[in-house]
Parts: structure tokens; sequence; C-alpha cells
């Protein structure tokens, strides 16, 4: 009977969910900087300031949110994935596993999958969270909208199905990242070059 691996699951949304915040916060904050600092340089020349909160929101939660958390955890997560099971394939213990009748499947691979399903939703609010207080700062700096008015007119321009457009895409990119890295893993032989 297949059972769920609930230590293992754990250990992988805190590997990668948790132990992430700070590397996820701090980019997608500069991110949020980059983007507010291009588009606010145009929305000058216009004087139309106040749209500034529009493209952020927009581009922020339903791509660069996404796209930066997936970029991150594709380099720190998939690779440890393939070193922890290559690692285990030159120790020969995923032959070990065979050998008692455990699949390494439902033992390595399906609580690294269902982890990252798990803790990547959860990190790309965060990087969110982070991009907006980073475009919010430069909006603030360079366009003269405080905090208090962009924060009021966030919900009327930016609709809830936007960051919703945005999360649909962590289960995917969760399934390609840890399905790649434990597919490295299990390649690995038994030789140097491996």
């Amino acid at each position: 009977a297949w059972q769920i691996q609930w230590r293992s699951l754990l250990n992988v949304i805190d590997e990668t969910g948790y132990r992430a915040l700070g590397i996820v916060g701090l980019l997608s904050a500069l991110i949020g900087v980059v983007i507010a600092y291009q588009m606010g340089q145009q929305l000058k020349i216009y004087g139309a300031n106040i749209y500034i909160v529009s493209f952020l929101g927009v581009g922020i939660l339903q791509e660069f949110g996404p796209l930066i958390t997936a970029i991150i955890v594709a380099g720190r997560t998939a690779s440890a994935f393939a070193a922890q099971i290559g690692t285990m394939q030159v120790n020969q213990e995923v032959d070990a596993l065979r050998t008692m009748g455990l699949s390494p499947i439902d033992r390595l691979v399906i609580p690294k999958i269902l982890g990252l399903m798990i803790a990547m939703p959860l990190l790309i609010v965060w990087a969110d969270i982070f991009g907006l207080f980073g475009g919010m700062v430069i909006a603030k700096q360079m366009l003269g909208i405080n905090f208090y008015n962009f924060l009021i007119r966030f919900p009327n321009v930016i609709a809830v199905s936007t960051l919703f457009h945005g999360l649909v895409k962590a289960p995917v990119f969760a399934a390609i990242i840890s399905g790649v890295g434990c597919f490295q893993g299990f390649k690995v032989s038994s030789t140097a070059d491996s």
C-alpha cells in the first residue's frame, strides 16, 4: 500500500520552503525596485505616476513573483535533490532500498515532489509581498506616492484573480523542478565523471 512519508515531506518543506525565504525575499524586493524604477521613469514623462500601482501589481503578482521564485528554487533545490539522490546512488543506498522491497520512488521522489508543491505557492506569495514592498519604496522616493496611497489604490486596480493567475503556475513549476532534480540524481552512476 502506498503511504506518504510524513517525516520526509516535512523535511522537504523545511529545506525547500522555510530555508529559502531569505534569498527569495531579498531578490524579489530587488526585482520590485528595478521594475518600479524602470517603469517610473517612463510614467514620470507622461505624468502618469499613479499607474505604477497597476504595473507593479500585475507584473509582480502574475509574472515576476512566480518566475523569480521558480528560478531561485530551481537553482537551490533541484541541484540539492540531484546531489542527494546521486550520493545515495553512488553509496548503493538506492539498491539497498530495492533489495528491502521498498520503492525508491515512494521513499525518495514522491515526498520531494509533494513537499515542493506545498512550499512553492507559499514562497510565491512571500515573493509577491517583498516585490511589492520594493516597488512601493521606489514609488515613494521617485514618484511621490506614499505607502498609504499605494495600498489604498492597490485593491481597486488589481483583481484577486491576478494573484491566482500567478499561483496556478506554482504546482507546475514545482513538479518540473523536483522531477528534473530527482531524475538527474537517479542518472548518477558510480564513476567519478558522473
